[in-house]
């Protein structure tokens, strides 16, 4: 990526501070009790629930471990990513999305207009995976993403297809204790995911940067989804800002966990309950990082509205509904190019 242009230059006050704050605060959650349970133990599942229902309250974000998915392949992920980046970027470019694919190789992506130091390959979980055409709420044409024809390395594919069906499981499991937390039924959630889900995973490579001051790995953000579950290596990168003081934390790796963040979708249903957190990365002036971040999305024809049980005339909806499709693809749609307004989000459909 050579020197750096104006386009990756953040503003002033949203700058990377030079001395970060780490945490040791973020809560790390221990899955034992549901992944590896031999006998049904009530309390231990009822303190997971609370720990959960804590930590998306305070914070938004957690680690957790012993979460069930196999180690060996998450190894076997991250070294076909680095792989992968390692080639030329004419070899890159032969799997680049286009106007009819939204998957594939980029490095071209803006968040809040900026320019994000890093370029990603992204893979959708269901092939073909159904979204809107466009962003027009009247318009009910579909269209289908598919995955590029992955070359190399040679087995990437088949590694992609298998990390993601063991990461939805984990999913799955944070969506039922989330829901639990919540006063829900454990399976509330799954009526939303259950048939096509828009979900996708991201291999993310942040080359080193010679003016880590000036330039982000990926700019201030909410994630729009229902949650994300992240995989890095041991390079710190990640920021988290905290909601109480609303100063940037540095999360520092723990070794094979997995950082959860619940999104957009989650605040929404919870009515605020639960809210989405502001993140963003570093970059580093000696050090490439990568991560593998999975983002859970319902399927396109969902309705997200506050959810009935957990309104009332004292708490009254503070959303208006809206379909998740036209959503998503409006937000891909302002991705890619700087603009002059900030893209889509949620407090758009916020009730005054």
């Amino acid at each position: 990526m050579g020197e750096v242009d104006p386009a990756f230059i953040q503003e002033q006050e949203h700058r990377p501070e030079v001395y970060p704050i780490e945490s040791e605060d973020i809560p790390v959650i221990d899955l034992s009790p549901i992944i590896h349970k031999t006998i049904e133990d009530p309390s231990a599942i009822e303190g997971l629930v609370k720990e959960i229902g804590s930590a998306c309250k305070e914070w938004g974000f957690f680690q957790v471990i012993n979460h069930g998915v196999p180690l060996n392949l998450r190894q076997k992920l991250e070294e076909a990513s680095r792989k992968f980046f390692a080639q030329s970027l004419e070899d890159k470019r032969k799997v680049s999305r286009n106007e009819t694919s939204a998957t594939g190789y980029y490095d071209t992506e803006h968040t809040k207009n900026v320019r994000d130091w890093k370029e990603v390959l992204d893979f959708v979980a269901k092939e073909p995976t159904f979204l809107p055409l466009n962003s027009d709420e009247h318009d009910e044409q579909l269209t289908q993403w598919t995955n590029p024809s992955l070359q190399y390395p040679p087995n990437i594919r088949v590694i992609i297809q298998e990390y993601i069906q063991e990461v939805e499981k984990l999913a799955y499991k944070l969506l039922e204790l989330i829901a639990l937390s919540l006063g829900l039924e454990a399976k509330r959630f799954e009526e939303f995911f259950i048939k096509d889900q828009t979900s996708f995973i991201r291999l993310n490579h942040y080359p080193s940067c010679p003016y880590p001051h000036l330039a982000l790995g990926v700019g201030r953000h909410k994630d729009p989804g229902a949650l994300t579950i992240l995989a890095q290596d041991e390079v710190e990168g990640l920021e988290v800002k905290h909601k109480a003081d609303h100063k940037w934390i540095r999360v520092k790796p723990t070794s094979d966990a997995y950082i959860i963040n619940v999104g957009d979708i989650i605040q929404v249903w919870s009515n605020d309950v639960y809210e989405s957190v502001e993140h963003r990365v570093m970059v580093n002036s000696e050090k490439e990082r990568f991560s593998i971040p999975f983002f859970f999305f319902p399927a396109h024809d969902s309705e997200i509205k506050p959810l009935e049980e957990l309104i009332n005339e004292q708490n009254p909806a503070k959303y208006r509904p809206y379909k998740w499709g036209k959503f998503l693809i409006h937000r891909r749609d302002t991705n890619f190019q700087k603009l002059n307004v900030e893209n889509l989000q949620i407090y758009h459909y916020k009730i005054a």
